[in-house]
């Protein structure tokens, strides 16, 4: 049985038990027996609410613009709810005495849990307990990699689990560690980053194991791909499908800070793209035994970080040979286009055109890359920019496919958009056949 911290906050009895408790706890708010309550509390309460939550927007939507799109209304709506039960508890604390207001205290306390527990389950942001409270079980990178091990040698033209035989005290789980990648060439201090290890890179011999490079969102950090992703749990699961076998991840930043957006290119706001084309690798090669060849590492990421792995894959294409887009955009974007050139670019529209993946693939061939673009079928802004990007990148050479998975521009695509596609990366990067 699972314990309490692997309960489901998106469906099953939780967010039932919430909804209910929440939903008494609205109606208590909402009732009283003083007519003053009636014509001039309730409805100042109704009033404000509703232009408080008119603000939420304009300042979300229209003044700060963390997202890549815009808050829907749905979202609008429960964070509405909570406003209300906060103003309806402030409010109607003149109404009651002490033990009463303790009521309307907790009251409004409920009213929150179930709201935003509403908003948590549209994003799907926190499947369960767990990972509310962040990445558990991480190890120290040293005692994960432990001593330098034999090689496992791979004929050529065989993959990886064609000659891997598991030995018996093979670990039943992955390794999951914290550590900084510095900017040694591009200077771009990035958020911590974590790297996943299978149980095969404890075995000796240790199996050069492909890598993939994973980017979250923006607003974002590598944590994210640890807890809403459950990238363990994930790559745990093919392992144990596969004697112990999976890729390298290394959760690597591109942003520098949660709300910062560079781009993803050599610009003003930091050199992101040699970060992610020289200074993760060459870290990577220099920390653990993995496969070196472009033809094994792959590069990947969601949203602001699906954009940044296409940038990659056609910017850097001798340091990877496979990318997996997740509701990226069809170029680079802070704004409108011309947002984007001057405030990054300076101005200059042949370097935007330099780096941006439309018209890199417009000039250039990449008949040695391979991709697979993923969408929300619901994702009415980044779904069709996906098909558009598909079709550049077919003519371009590349070896991709399109994938559309049910949902919107949120986890419930992001992390099905990976797991679906590990066998595939396998099979990319000669780890399986």
């Amino acid at each position: 049985m699972a314990g309490p911290l692997d309960w489901s906050l998106v469906d099953g009895p939780l967010p039932l038990a919430l909804r209910v408790i929440g939903l008494l706890s609205l109606a208590f708010l909402l009732v009283t027996r003083d007519r003053r309550w009636w014509t001039r509390w309730l409805p100042a309460a109704l009033v404000l609410a509703a232009l408080l939550t008119y603000l939420v927007k304009v300042i979300v939507n229209d003044w700060w613009q963390p997202f890549p799109d815009e808050l829907p209304f749905e979202v609008l709506f429960w964070i509405g709810i909570l406003l209300l039960g906060l103003l309806l508890a402030a409010f109607k604390l003149r109404f009651l005495r002490w033990r009463g207001r303790l009521g309307a205290l907790f009251a409004a306390l409920f009213v929150s849990l179930y709201a935003m527990n509403q908003v948590n389950i549209y994003f799907d942001n926190y499947p369960t307990v767990r990972t509310l409270l962040g990445p558990q079980d991480t190890v120290s990178l040293k005692d994960a990699t432990g001593t330098t091990e034999p090689v496992l040698e791979v004929p050529e033209g065989k993959t990886i689990a064609e000659v891997w035989k598991p030995p018996k005290d093979l670990p039943a789980k992955g390794t999951l560690s914290q550590t900084p990648i510095p900017g040694a060439k591009s200077g771009f201090k990035a958020q911590t980053a974590y790297v996943y290890l299978p149980p095969a890179y404890h075995a000796s011999p240790r199996p050069l194991l492909p890598v993939l490079v994973l980017m979250p969102g923006q607003p974002g950090a590598p944590e994210n791909w640890v807890t809403s992703g459950q990238l363990p749990m994930m790559m745990d699961a093919f392992a144990a499908r596969h004697g112990g076998l999976a890729p390298i991840v290394v959760v690597a930043d591109p942003l520098g800070s949660p709300f910062n957006n560079p781009l993803c290119v050599d610009g003003k706001l930091g050199k992101v793209q040699t970060y992610l084309s020289e200074d993760v690798p060459n870290w990577v090669t220099a920390h653990l035994q993995a496969a070196k060849d472009r033809t094994q590492w792959a590069i990947s990421g969601l949203s602001n970080g699906g954009t940044c792995s296409l940038q990659i894959a056609v910017n850097a294409p001798q340091r990877y040979g496979a990318f997996i887009d997740i509701s990226g955009e069809d170029e680079p974007s802070i704004g409108s286009h011309q947002q984007t050139v001057n405030s990054v670019f300076g101005g200059d529209e042949a370097a935007f055109r330099k780096v941006n993946p439309m018209d890199v693939m417009a000039r250039q061939k990449f008949p040695d890359t391979a991709g697979v673009f993923v969408a929300g079928t619901d994702d009415a802004t980044f779904g069709p920019q996906a098909k558009v990007v598909y079709d550049a990148a077919r003519k371009a050479g590349m070896h991709v496919d399109l994938m559309d998975l049910p949902g919107g521009h949120t986890w419930q695509v992001w992390r099905p958009g990976l797991e679906k596609n590990i066998p595939w990366l396998a099979r990319q990067t000669k780890l399986i056949p």
